[in-house]
């Protein structure tokens, strides 16, 4: 059952890690800066993955458990939501965004880990974080982070339907992946790469059915002129 869990959790792992890989050459192609927000993103959530990978298979300890919480914790939600934000011409969130950044890491190397860590299990963030800096940060990243993201795609859903409902359900089933402890690292790394593949599909998908079919019937319309 342990090593089911552990494959599954390293296939999430290469999975995200692929998914970030691709969505970063697109931003090198485009320069847009909502993709180069959404490919750190989604690195970060692939090194969550990776750490959650580790757990499963080596054990737990503190240097792992900061990882899985700076990247899974702290980053990935947030830099999701200044992705979106920038999507939405919201030039300032490249300022949030660094400053929040700093301070994730600044807290993740200096949160003191109140009790020892091992075993296999994913660690419970409030059996071995203070509530303050640490466990505060997280919530209002996350649900800043989250709040950006489902605001920003109900806004525009109408000029990227397929793309925007996808990036919801992507956060959601990573979000319900985190929430439920009680399904091991494997159940939480399936809901985690179901996630990372939502995403990117989100991400990438085609910007508008609406467009199109405007466009078809345009053309069809000049052509029943035209005759």
């Amino acid at each position: 059952m342990r090593t089911m869990q552990e494959l599954l959790a390293f296939a999430a792992a290469l999975v995200t890690f692929r998914l970030a890989g691709r969505l970063a050459a697109r931003w090198r192609g485009r320069r847009t800066p909502e993709l180069a927000a959404w490919a750190f993103a989604l690195l970060a959530y692939a090194l969550a993955c990776a750490a959650l990978a580790w757990g499963a298979a080596a054990g737990w300890d503190a240097r792992v458990f900061r990882v899985y919480y700076l990247f899974g914790g702290l980053l990935s939600a947030p830099l999701l939501g200044i992705g979106s934000l920038l999507l939405a011409r919201r030039h300032w969130a490249v300022t949030v965004g660094n400053l929040y950044t700093s301070a994730a890491v600044g807290v993740a190397i200096a949160m003191p880990v109140t009790h020892a860590i091992h075993g296999h299990g994913i660690p419970a963030a409030q059996s071995h974080l203070d509530f303050f800096p640490a466990r505060i940060l997280a919530l209002i990243g996350n649900s800043l982070g989250t709040l950006a993201v489902v605001s920003v795609a109900l806004l525009t859903i109408r000029r990227r339907p397929l793309g925007n409902t996808l990036i919801v359900l992507g956060v959601a089933t990573a979000a319900t992946g985190s929430a439920l402890g009680g399904l091991g690292a494997g159940g939480t790394a399936a809901f985690l790469a179901i996630g990372a593949v939502l995403l990117y599909a989100g991400f990438v998908a085609p910007q508008s059915v609406a467009i199109r079919t405007k466009v078809t019937k345009f053309t069809n319309s000049a052509t029943f002129r035209s005759s």
